[in-house]
């Protein structure tokens, strides 16, 4: 199954659309939404069709997340699912061990906020250039 999304009406899903369908996805749901909103239904169906063993295919990942971490988020929830996940355009399968391996080097280098050891630790010094920070000379 393939979901393409494209941000604004002046924008066509035809090319997102055709590619899935060359891929071999048997149904593809359009959607016109910005990355930023929360509210998609034509994302939302597809992912309750879903099931164990099946696929879900996009043209390029950013058609399906609003960020790195949402995609990662979104993949693991597939995942859980026993649902597979592809991106035609970066060529990452996760039915693939190969494509498993390259999806976890991503999300091994994504970050995913401060949670994830991206903020500086207590005692650490100031990025430099940030206010308190020592010029380096």
């Amino acid at each position: 199954m393939g979901y393409a999304r494209v941000s604004t009406t002046d924008q066509t899903a035809d090319p997102q659309s055709d590619a899935l369908s060359a891929s071999g996805c048997v149904r593809v749901w359009t959607e016109t939404a910005s990355a930023a909103t929360t509210l998609r239904p034509q994302l939302t169906d597809p992912l309750s069709h879903l099931r164990e063993g099946d696929t879900l295919v996009v043209w390029r990942m950013d058609r399906l997340a609003r960020s790195s971490p949402h995609l990662l988020q979104t993949v693991e929830e597939l995942e859980a699912r026993g649902i597979g996940f592809k991106s035609l355009t970066e060529a990452i399968d996760t039915t693939t061990s190969g494509g498993r391996l390259i999806f976890s080097i991503f999300g091994a280098i994504t970050p995913r906020g401060t949670s994830s050891g991206s903020a500086p630790r207590s005692g650490s010094p100031p990025p430099a250039g940030a206010p308190g920070a020592v010029p380096r000379r």
